[in-house]
C-alpha cells in the first residue's frame, strides 16, 4: 500500500542486472596505504589526532569531529602513520584536501573495543551519544552525522522511522546486496534507532524491483511486530528522502521544512548497518559495502572496501579495466561525482565507483533551450528547472531562488529528459555553491562585526574600570595622611596622660 504517487521522476534504464545477480560481497586485500580525507561528512574537516610517526590499530580514534555536522575518523587497519598532507580528493574540482596517510603492517590488528551486553538498556541519549563516537555518516550519499539525526528526532515527535532500501541510481546494488545478506543485522539496527528515537512505527521501503531483498527483510523482521517492509514503486528519484516519504505515508515536506516536521525520520540502510555494527560491537564506521561497475569494468562485482582504499586497488580486485573510460564516477551516473583521478581514495559516502564507456556516457553538444517543459514535468519538486537555469547563467541568483533554487534535489530527472542536452544540473550547482559562499562570506562579516563590538565594549569597559578606580584613588585618603592626621590627636592624649 503506497501513500501516493509520486510527483515527476523518470525512468532510466537501470544496468543494475551487471552486479545484482552477482553472489556474496567480495572482501578486498588488504590495502598497501590508505588514504584518509579529514573532510567526509557535510560540516567542517576533522581535526587529526595523530602524527606522523605514531603507530595506530584498528579502530583507533585518528581525528575529532570539528563541529557540529563533522564526524570522527578511525584508523580501517593497523600500521603507521606516514603522512598527513594533501591528496587528490574524490571531487569533480580536483582541488587537493589534507589526508592522514596510514601504511598498513598486514596485522590488521584491532584496537579493544568497548562492546556491550544490550544496547537497548542504554538510555536514547547514551546510544546516540556512541553512534556519534563510531563517526556514522549517512551512507546514501548525504554524509550527515547519523547522530544528528537521531537527536533532532528526540527534539520532535516522531512517528515513523523510514529505512530507506529503494536504491533508485542506475548500476547500483550495494544496498540491495546488503539487504539479501546481512537483513538480521539491518532489523537490529532498525530496533535501536526505534529506541532511540522512540518512533511508533518502523517501514523499511524497497523499490519493487529487489524482490530477493524484500524477502529476506520479511523473513528477518517476522518476529517484531512494528516493523513493516514495504514495497514501492520503480521510480527515480524514489530514493530521496522527500520523495520517498511521500510514497510511503502520503505526507508532503513543506518547502524548506524538514522531515522531523510532519513526524518522519529517514535513515539509509547502510547507515543502519552500521549503528548496529558500532552499539552491538562498538566498531566504528572504517568500511562499506561499494558497487564497482560499468563497461569498462572486467568483473562487475559488490566489495566490502576499507574507508580510504584507493579505487585504484578496487577496480583491480574487480579484474581491472578492459578500456579508458569516458567517464570515472563515484556514486550513480544521475547523481555522482567525477573522479578526478583513479588514486582518489574511497569515502564514507562511497556507494559506487563506475567506469563507464563512450555508449553509456551518451554525450551531447548542448544546443539552445526550445522551452518543451519536458523538465518542469520530471522535475520531482515541482520547479521550473528551465527558468532557474535561464537566472543561473547569468548569475541572477535572487532570480533562480524565486523559482525554487533551494528547493531542487539535484537529482538530475531534468537534464535526462532534456531535449537539447543542457547540462541544468551544472547550472544549479554553480549557482547553489555561489550562494553558499555568499552566505558564508556574509556570516563571517557578521562575525567579524561582532567581534569587534564585542573589542570595543571591552574596551570601554577596562576604560570606565581605570577611570572609577582613579576618581576612588583621589577620594580616598592616603595611609600617609592619616597618619599624619592621626598624630596630633596621639600627642595631644599623651600631654594629657603625661599631666
Amino acid at each position: 500500500m503506497f501513500g501516493i504517487a509520486m510527483r515527476g521522476g523518470v525512468h532510466p534504464e537501470t544496468k543494475k542486472d551487471l552486479t545484482a545477480e552477482r553472489s556474496i560481497i567480495r572482501q578486498l586485500p588488504l590495502p598497501k596505504r590508505l588514504y584518509l580525507p579529514l573532510s567526509q561528512h557535510a560540516g567542517i574537516e576533522s581535526r587529526a589526532q595523530v602524527q606522523v610517526g605514531d603507530r595506530v590499530l584498528k579502530g583507533q580514534l585518528v581525528a575529532r569531529s570539528g563541529g557540529p555536522l563533522s564526524a570522527n575518523l578511525h584508523a580501517p587497519t593497523s600500521g603507521t602513520v606516514v603522512a598527513i598532507e594533501p591528496i587528490i580528493a574524490p571531487h569533480p574540482s580536483g582541488l587537493p584536501a589534507v589526508a592522514i596517510v596510514i601504511e598498513s603492517d598486514g596485522e590488521d590488528q584491532w584496537m579493544t573495543l568497548p562492546t556491550l551486553d544490550d544496547p537497548l538498556a542504554l538510555s536514547p541519549d547514551e546510544l546516540a551519544d556512541k553512534v556519534e563516537a563510531a563517526g556514522i555518516v549517512g551512507m546514501g550519499g548525504a554524509i550527515f552525522p547519523a547522530a544528528v539525526k537521531l537527536r533532532q528526532g528526540r527534539r520532535f515527535e516522531i512517528k515513523t522511522l523510514i529505512i530507506n532500501g529503494s536504491e533508485c541510481e542506475p548500476y547500483l546494488t550495494c544496498d540491495d546486496r546488503l539487504m539479501q545478506e546481512r537483513a538480521e543485522a539491518i532489523i537490529d539496527g532498525a530496533r535501536m534507532i526505534r529506541h532511540i528515537i522512540e518512533a511508533f512505527e518502523v517501514i523499511i521501503a524497497i523499490e519493487d524491483n529487489k524482490p530477493d531483498a524484500t524477502a529476506a527483510l520479511k523473513k528477518a523482521a517476522a518476529p517484531f511486530g512494528m516493523i513493516e517492509v514495504r514495497n514501492v514503486p520503480t521510480q527515480y528519484p524514489m530514493g530521496s528522502a522527500k520523495q520517498l516519504i511521500q510514497a510511503v505515508t502520503g505526507k508532503e515536506v513543506p518547502a524548506g521544512g524538514r522531515s522531523n516536521d510532519i513526524g518522519v525520520l529517514v535513515h539509509n540502510v547502510g547507515t543502519v548497518y552500521a549503528i548496529h555494527e558500532a552499539l552491538r560491537f562498538g566498531r566504528p564506521l572504517i568500511s562499506r559495502i561499494v558497487t564497482v561497475s560499468g563497461g569498462c569494468v572486467q568483473s562487475p562485482h559488490n566489495v566490502e572496501a576499507l574507508i580510504g582504499t584507493p579505487v585504484r586497488d578496487i577496480i583491480q580486485a574487480c579484474g581491472g579495466l578492459n578500456a579508458t573510460p569516458a567517464r570515472l564516477l563515484m556514486g550513480g551516473p544521475m547523481m555522482g561525482q567525477i573522479i578526478p583521478s583513479i588514486d582518489s581514495p574511497v569515502i564514507k559516502g562511497c556507494t559506487g565507483v563506475l567506469a563507464l564507456t563512450r555508449q553509456e556516457v551518451n554525450e551531447h553538444v548542448p544546443s539552445p533551450c526550445i522551452r518543451c517543459s519536458r523538465c518542469v514535468d520530471a522535475c520531482p519538486m515541482g520547479l521550473v528547472p528551465l527558468e532557474m537555469a535561464k537566472h543561473a547563467k547569468v548569475d541572477d541568483f535572487d532570480n533562480a531562488q524565486q523559482y525554487g533554487l533551494r528547493d531542487c534535489i539535484l537529482c538530475g530527472s531534468c537534464a535526462y529528459v532534456c531535449p537539447s542536452h543542457i547540462p541544468l544540473v551544472q547550472f544549479f550547482e554553480y549557482a547553489k555553491g555561489e550562494l553558499k559562499e555568499r552566505r558564508n562570506s556574509e556570516h563571517k562579516q557578521e562575525y567579524t562585526k561582532r567581534l569587534t563590538e564585542q573589542r570595543n565594549e571591552r574596551i570601554e569597559r577596562e576604560k570606565a574600570a581605570k577611570l572609577a578606580a582613579k576618581k576612588a584613588k583621589k577620594k580616598k585618603p592616603s595611609r600617609q595622611s592619616e597618619a599624619a592626621a592621626s598624630e596630633p590627636a596621639a600627642t595631644a592624649q599623651e600631654e594629657s596622660a603625661e599631666s
